[in-house]
């Protein structure tokens, strides 16, 4: 007899201008500042569009939850502090993260285009979802860029049996000419930990060589991986990474680190999030109009190398996610009707009008 949780649900396709107006009136109507909310609203948006729908629009509940669990604040505006020439510090004030990481890449452009190089450190923060809409915020203003978070003890250092370390993810990328720019978003366990909250969401089993349940054993239950941990991308090497994330993001911040970043399901305090973000003119050593030919050959390069037996095409880093934007700009992001019902709860409770599908 077949599992009821694992009968695949109806899928709807939602206009992405819908969406994102959706959002945003959720957003407001849990004292979020209209400026605010558009930002936020616009970075789930571009998630769903990329095809990571893990660190989407989905993400509202939870968010709206630490609103009431009265964890995030929903009205504070990060302050920033100019500390050298091309270095600037955030505190994020315990709002919402996108917010602070997009005033953050908005700083740190603004040095480099002066000064070649910009960086900022943030603290206090909160969950700023995918990276890559950061690097492309970046790109956006001409800029290379280093994205860098912490985030909440998910993954083992490599030896131990225990969480510890975020699944935070490195993130860098750079314009090009006439190709796709480089943007690379990734993290450093074998999975995000969001795709085993999509895989929950679901009903969905996930592949067994993404988490340990709380036993320490293999498991395809996404129930049972949230309780247990982590797998390091890499083994050690994942771990490594992991810990990076730390020092730059936590350490260097004055933010929370070493496993004291609060998750996303605990009420009991603020998040305490750090961000690393940095800005790099790309044009400091050759000219910008050599930059982007030797960006655009790069790309050639690798997406015409020799391919490997069962390959059919190779991808540039992103381009799987560029391709999947342009396909659902024009048909439409996929949410399931009971994604959409949670959403929809979202909208009832502060009574603004609900998602509608055909």
């Amino acid at each position: 007899m077949s599992d009821p949780s694992r009968i695949k649900q109806k899928v709807h396709q939602i206009k992405p201008s819908d969406l994102e107006s959706f959002v945003s009136r959720i957003l407001i109507g849990n004292d979020v500042p209209e400026n605010h909310a558009t930002i936020i609203a616009n970075c789930l948006v571009q998630a769903d569009l990329r095809g990571v729908d893990t660190h989407g629009s989905n993400r509202i509940p939870s968010y709206m939850q630490r609103i009431r669990q009265k964890v995030l604040d929903p009205s504070a505006s990060p302050e920033l502090s100019q500390i050298t020439p091309i270095a600037a510090s955030i505190d994020g004030k315990n709002t919402f993260g996108f917010v602070s990481a997009h005033l953050a890449m908005k700083r740190a452009a603004e040095m480099a285009q002066e000064f070649g190089i910009g960086l900022v450190s943030v603290k206090h923060s909160n969950h700023f979802g995918m990276s890559a809409w950061i690097v492309q915020q970046a790109i956006d203003a001409g800029m290379m860029s280093l994205v860098f978070t912490n985030s909440s003890p998910a993954l083992p250092v490599w030896g131990g049996k225990s969480k510890l370390m975020g699944v935070s993810p490195i993130a860098c990328g750079a314009p090009a000419g006439k190709t796709r720019p480089f943007i690379l978003d990734m993290a450093p366990s074998v999975a995000a930990r969001g795709k085993i909250y999509k895989a929950l969401r679901r009903g969905e089993k996930i592949p067994t060589d993404w988490a340990l349940d709380g036993d320490g054993s293999i498991t395809d239950d996404p129930a049972r991986a949230l309780e247990g941990v982590m797998l390091p991308m890499g083994g050690p090497k994942g771990s490594a990474l992991a810990i990076m994330m730390d020092v730059f993001s936590g350490v260097f911040s004055g933010s929370a680190f070493a496993g004291n970043v609060t998750g996303p399901y605990d009420p009991s305090k603020p998040a305490d999030v750090g961000h690393f973000i940095m800005a790099i003119k790309p044009d400091l050593f050759v000219s910008l109009e050599d930059f982007k030919e030797r960006m655009d050959y790069l790309y050639q390069k690798v997406v015409g190398s020799d391919k490997m037996g069962g390959v059919d095409h190779i991808y540039y880093p992103g381009e799987i996610e560029q391709i999947t934007r342009e396909k659902r700009l024009a048909e439409g992001i996929p949410f399931t009707e009971a994604e959409i019902q949670k959403l929809n709860e979202e909208a009832e409770m502060v009574g603004v009008e609900k998602l509608r599908f055909g």
